[in-house]
């Protein structure tokens, strides 16, 4: 406590001395603070006084620059007034130039005016002066003639229309007689040419397609148990199946090629594979006959490919292909109608005429072959109403409806596919008639049968010596199966000629299928 009380006045000391330091302190600050405001108000007016003298400067500059530009733009322009003044001054006397020089032109056209018609009126007195002369002379020649002006013209005007008759229907004559020749000429010549130029070789169709065996005891795998096999086969296909002493190989005859193709297929996938039985053969034919579907459809292609036919309706490439499966009288008609389309595609790049539309009319002029002959009308009428469904022009369609001269044709391209169709057709080996009439008759056979209600399909087979009806068994009754066949046989009998006997065979059969889940 003592010790406290000493240095109570040390410190009451520091404290007074701390609070005087600190007053000066403040009093020191707040003059250096004046005086540092000061020289700042001194800094700021000086440099306003030094902005204001630059700006009267600069101020200065510009306006003697404004008046030097002014200076100079009024000197341009005086410059340039004086240019346009002289430029005036020479037009205006170019212009009184030519003033001057038409007021002369016009002075000399005046005077040749008045010569011109000094010389009109000379000439309108002579020509009074003629036509006084030949009144006179019309006069004389009426006198001396005994005629008329009138009955002269009239005479003179008959005697001319008979000698140009004459002479007319003599050059017409000859240039009919000379046209007829060169025409005829140049005609065998570009049918030569064409031929010579599409010289394609050709193969005749046959009605019977061979398939070989790996060895005779196939055969007897094929026919089965109690003829089953070769039953199916045959009613599945519609074809005749030969099997004769020919060692290793079985004979497939039918008149339709398509039946024939799938047949043959399906055989042969049938030998390959080995297990031969009524539900692998359904399987089997079934198969091939999607098969030659795609066949079909590639062959169509081919022949538009190969004979730059584009553009056809997909339909139509279908219908291009059936016609590899289809004969006229021997002849393949996809292979004919190829051949009619490069041969009048030729004939008419000789001619100068649409080469495109002769080839397009010539590929398609026989389109008609390929549909199904249950269809009524000729193949030529099917096919217009083919190529009309599918959009083709005037001038394909008249090519198709005039290439067996059922109509006048209508334009060249029609004429080139006729030209075209009788050199194709006619060339020595296209064509057979005995093989056309055995197939017209295995047809009529089928269409004969295929009119009556209940029939579902109908196969001629035995080269047309029997036909096999397939019929539907909930439409014909096993009491009604024998009167349809009678009927069949009846009809047969009154509209077609054959030699020896048909045997026509109905089958019915039911089936009951259901599937185990």
């Amino acid at each position: 406590m003592s010790v406290l009380m000493e240095l109570l006045p040390y410190l009451v000391v520091a404290v007074l001395c701390s609070g005087t330091f600190f007053c000066f302190g403040i009093v020191y600050r707040k003059k250096v603070a004046e005086s540092e405001i000061g020289q700042a108000e001194n800094e700021a007016r000086r440099i306003i006084n030094e902005a204001i003298k630059s700006a009267e400067a600069k101020k200065k500059e510009a306006t003697l620059e404004a008046k030097e530009e002014a200076i100079r733009l009024k000197a341009d322009a005086e410059k340039e007034l004086k240019e346009r003044r002289s430029e005036i001054s020479k037009q205006e006397r170019r212009i009184q130039q030519k003033e001057e020089s038409l007021d002369k032109k016009s002075e000399n056209y005046e005077q040749k005016e008045e010569k011109l018609n000094r010389r009109l009126k000379e000439a309108e007195a002579l020509k009074e002066e003629i036509e006084s002369f030949r009144q006179q002379e019309w006069e004389t020649l009426e006198r001396i003639s005994g005629f008329t002006i009138d009955q002269a013209k009239e005479y003179l005007l008959n005697n001319l229309e008979k000698e140009i008759a004459h002479e007319s229907a003599l050059r017409i004559k000859e240039m009919e007689q000379r046209t007829k020749e060169e025409s005829e000429q140049r005609a065998r010549e570009i049918v030569v040419m064409a031929i010579q130029r599409y010289a394609a070789d050709f193969v005749a169709e046959a009605t019977v397609s061979v398939v070989p065996l790996p060895s005779d005891e196939m055969k007897g795998r094929i026919i089965g148990r109690e003829g089953r096999n070769i039953r199916t086969i045959e009613t599945m296909t519609g074809v005749d199946l030969i099997i004769d002493d020919t060692p290793e190989a079985i004979t497939i005859s039918c008149f339709d090629p398509v039946r024939r193709e799938i047949a043959r297929i399906a055989l042969e996938r049938l030998v390959h594979d080995g297990r031969i039985h009524p539900a692998k053969i359904e399987e089997t034919v079934e198969r091939a006959r999607r098969d030659v579907e795609n066949t079909i459809k590639q062959e169509g292609e081919r022949a538009t490919f190969e004979t730059g036919v584009y553009g056809l309706h997909p339909e139509l490439v279908k219908l291009l292909g059936r016609l590899r499966y289809r004969t006229s009288y021997g002849q393949n008609v996809l292979l004919h109608s190829i051949e009619v389309s490069h041969i009048a595609g030729i004939m008419a790049a000789e001619l100068g005429v649409d080469v495109a539309l002769a080839k397009r009319a010539g590929l398609l002029h026989d389109i008609g072959k390929a549909l199904n002959h249950e269809i009524e009308g000729s193949h030529v009428q099917i096919g217009v109403d083919v190529a009309r469904k599918y959009k083709e022009s005037a001038a394909v369609i008249n090519g198709i409806e005039a290439h067996h001269g059922d109509v006048e044709p209508t334009s060249v391209i029609s004429c080139l596919v006729q030209t075209a169709d009788a050199v194709s057709a006619a060339r020595p080996g296209a064509r057979r008639e005995n093989l056309e009439a055995y197939i017209k008759r295995l047809q009529k056979l089928e269409e004969i049968s295929a009119e009556f209600p209940g029939v579902e399909r109908s196969f001629a087979i035995q080269a047309g010596r029997e036909i096999r009806i397939m019929v539907k068994p909930e439409a014909v009754s096993d009491d009604q199966l024998t009167l349809l066949a009678r009927d069949i046989a009846k009809k047969i009998e009154d509209v077609m000629e054959y030699p020896g006997q048909i045997k026509v065979n109905l089958v019915r059969e039911s089936r009951a299928i259901d599937y185990a889940k």
